[in-house]
């Protein structure tokens, strides 16, 4: 199989089962196991913790004694085995503690796909954006499916859906794998490899990092509370799916055409469009409550996310060494994917509680600091 189709059809696969973890999570706590809007939150709150933790320090670390190929395999079988405890778990500490194992392993497995595909970009003749427009498709195809057989079987489907996703996913497994991607690495190479340590030393990383972080930790309520948002907006349950899929179907537009269009562009720019367009989004769901308004704002989703991820693994390509794309990979997985998205969940959860609109209007918090920074920093820093 020629590596870039197998980047594609591995971005496929596990977006499939994203689609159906990110928008729906939440919302299946609180309407398949009776939890509170509260509870699920404080629940998703600590399962992002556990996350950041896990990609932090458990992938770094495995990416030093197994494969690439081996990674994703430990990862998958997991995953399956950990959502299938959802099953008899009811009360809400066996629910917490499924919820945490389960957000311990299964995240882990994007940031051990995306390391692959820096991988295989470095190595060249591969095109990042192209393959991730594959995951997107698998994420709209996904939120589309959930969306139907909620509205026939209700919230339970959402658990069995996962179930079969990472059942293809394991099935994939036994597909041929680039060779690359089947390399063990060898005791001289552990013993010279670099630590994330060493990533503190490259001027404009944490700079880099910390414009992320702010960006990826502003999309907690639109994740977490966006189903339970249009519902309460008094959208149709069959139409959610295809609302969240407005954001999803852009996302994709930008990653058919990102190496082409935005070749020439600095990371710095690309972050800058980003923060801008992550504002006007928040500011759009927060002051204007209206389910047409919040379709339009999905078209946003390919600045808020599309382009800020995008500049990030543009930036660790060109910037580092092979040997330390998982550990860049790993703090991003953790501290922007994880620990700042589990914070504001955790805070979004309360706001939510109090005013729907204004859990949406904090995550400027985020935005607007991130538009000074790298005002005050591009030009010195130039990354």
């Amino acid at each position: 199989m020629k590596n870039q189709r197998w980047l594609s059809l591995n971005f496929f696969t596990f977006f499939i089962t994203y689609g159906i973890y990110l928008p729906y999570w939440t919302g299946w706590l609180v309407k398949g196991k009776g939890l509170s809007v509260a509870e699920a939150s404080l629940i998703m709150g600590f399962g992002l913790l556990a996350r950041g933790l896990s990609s932090l320090f458990a992938f770094p670390l495995a990416s030093k004694y197994w494969s690439s190929q081996r990674i994703i395999l430990v990862f998958t079988v997991s995953s399956l085995v950990a959502t299938l405890l959802y099953i008899p778990s009811l009360s809400f500490s066996t629910l917490f503690i499924v919820t945490v194992i389960f957000s311990a392993i299964y995240p882990s497995l994007l940031p051990a796909i995306d390391s692959t595909a820096g991988a295989l970009v470095q190595k060249g003749n591969i095109h990042y954006g192209k393959s991730r427009a594959y995951g997107s498709i698998g994420f709209i195809i996904s939120v589309l499916i959930i969306s139907i057989v909620t509205n026939f079987f209700g919230e339970q489907a959402i658990l069995w859906s996962m179930i079969v996703g990472l059942s293809l996913m394991l099935l994939l497994r036994f597909l041929s794998t680039p060779d690359l991607l089947k390399v063990k690495p060898t005791t001289k190479e552990r013993k010279e490899s670099l630590t994330i340590r060493n990533l503190w030393k490259v001027k404009s990383f944490p700079i880099v990092l910390l414009i992320v972080v702010l960006l990826q930790g502003s999309h907690a309520s639109y994740y977490n509370f966006g189903y339970i948002y249009l519902q309460a907006l008094g959208a149709e349950r069959y139409y959610i799916g295809m609302i969240i899929n407005v954001a999803v179907i852009f996302e994709i537009l930008y990653f058919l055409k990102a190496d082409h269009f935005f070749k020439k562009w600095q990371s710095s720019s690309l972050l800058l469009l980003a923060a801008s367009g992550s504002t006007l989004r928040w500011l759009l769901l927060s002051l204007i409550p209206n389910v047409y308004v919040f379709v339009l704002s999905q078209s946003l989703h390919a600045l808020s996310f599309g382009v800020a991820h995008y500049a990030y693994i543009r930036y660790i390509t060109k910037n580092l060494p092979k040997q330390q794309i998982p550990n860049a990979q790993g703090i991003y997985s953790a501290v922007a994917l994880s620990f700042s998205t589990a914070v504001l969940t955790l805070a979004g959860g309360f706001l939510y509680d109090f005013s729907s609109r204004l859990a949406f209007l904090a995550m400027i918090v985020c935005t607007v600091p991130a538009i000074l920074i790298i005002m005050m920093t591009k030009k010195h820093y130039e990354y």
